[in-house]
């Protein structure tokens, strides 16, 4: 039997991979999107590359993953009969890490988030029936708490029907959820909700930059619009997938909706802007939070236009209400299961900004050597292939 994963592709749910992989013996189910056996194959070393060396990365997908080449948004994933029987009857527990997380975009938020949760649950439904299910992780966000502002948030309290949300991804991501509980109500179920993930604490690469490239553009402003003392929730890539696995693979997890997050934790802009001044050797921002409201329209005009500043400016603009709602999440039930807390962001945001920075907000990421074919075994390349 195996662990059905959605997102492996993904920054987050390559952590959630790798983590399933080395901890554990389990089998995993893997959707993939991609045309043929070989670009899913090379789809999961882009993600994989991040963790593993290529001779582990090969051993591991021969060993111990299937590949299902489908669509999320499809029925059934879109894939054939024989296919789509064969996932229902070899998967025992469901971790859905899959999502859009354009904040721009309604109709990819409706596709990727409703309709493609929408048939992760169907599956789930069809495995209890048939063989019984284990138990159903989803992965969600504290943005499903909607707008707030100077507030300190449980996972109980989170949803409040009567708030609005700040973007189609927070809205579909909180339909997901409803969705979860209404329609699998004898499934053992978590929800996961993390905080800003940005970067990894051991080490400084990523393959995720959007919010990286949002740093870097206040990074670099002497004047900053933002309140000195407000705190932001940012929790580390490592810290999240190592939760996410342990409480899934758990007998018993001691709760059903858990906040991945900084939690009391969180630092505030001041902290960040000091730790990285001192690290860089740059002159301190001066803090003018007045400025906040005309800076908030120059984002949305410069948004409108093309190249670097533009960029720049769509992101900040996605991301603004965000860096403004001086709201943290409760963490004390994944400290209490893990028995640590989260590494600070000022302890690695530096070396991460440097990478970033260095290759131009882009993973250098390594190719799939030509000369290994599908079908390679992984000990032919223990001495041949390079990481």
């Amino acid at each position: 039997m195996a662990i059905f994963l959605t997102g492996s592709t993904g920054y987050l749910g390559s952590y959630l991979a790798a983590g399933l992989l080395t901890g554990h013996a389990e089998k995993l189910n893997l959707l993939v999107r991609a045309k043929s056996a070989q670009e899913a194959r090379e789809r999961l070393w882009q993600s994989l590359q991040l963790h593993f060396d290529f001779p582990e990365f090969l051993e591991h997908v021969n060993s111990r993953v299937r590949i299902f080449r489908g669509d999320l948004t499809e029925e059934r994933f879109g894939l054939p009969d024989d296919d789509y029987h064969a996932l229902v009857d070899t998967t025992s527990s469901i971790l859905h890490c899959a999502a859009s997380l354009n904040r721009k975009s309604e109709r990819q938020c409706l596709n990727v988030n409703l309709r493609g949760s929408l048939e992760v649950i169907q599956l789930a439904r069809r495995v209890q029936n048939r063989n019984g299910l284990r138990q159903y992780s989803h992965v969600s966000t504290v943005a499903v708490a909607g707008k707030r502002q100077d507030e300190v948030v449980t996972e109980d309290s989170a949803i409040d029907w009567a708030r609005s949300d700040y973007d189609p991804y927070a809205r579909t991501k909180k339909f997901c959820e409803h969705m979860i509980h209404r329609l699998l109500p004898d499934v053992p179920r978590t929800i996961f909700r993390p905080a800003i993930i940005l970067g990894d604490s051991c080490r400084p690469e990523t393959t995720q930059f959007d919010m990286v490239q949002a740093f870097d553009v206040l990074a670099r402003l002497p004047v900053l619009p933002l309140r000195p003392r407000d705190k932001i929730d940012i929790v580390p890539a490592n810290y999240v997938g190592k939760a996410i696995v342990f409480i899934h693979q758990k007998e018993a997890p001691a709760h059903s909706v858990y906040h991945l997050s900084s939690g009391a934790g969180s630092q505030t802009y001041i902290e960040l802007t000091d730790a990285l001044a001192q690290a860089g050797g740059w002159r301190r921002p001066v803090y003018m939070p007045s400025f906040g409201r005309t800076f908030s329209s120059a984002v949305n005009f410069l948004a409108r236009r093309g190249g670097a500043v533009g960029h720049g400016a769509s992101l900040l603009k996605v991301f603004w209400p965000y860096l403004t709602w001086n709201t943290v999440f409760d963490n004390s039930r994944v400290v209490s299961e893990l028995g640590e807390v989260p590494a600070k962001f000022s302890d690695y945001g530096y070396p991460l900004l440097m990478f970033s920075r260095k290759n131009k907000f882009r993973y250098p990421a390594k190719l799939w050597p030509e000369h290994v074919s599908e079908t390679t075994p992984a000990k032919k390349m223990a001495g041949g292939v390079g990481a």
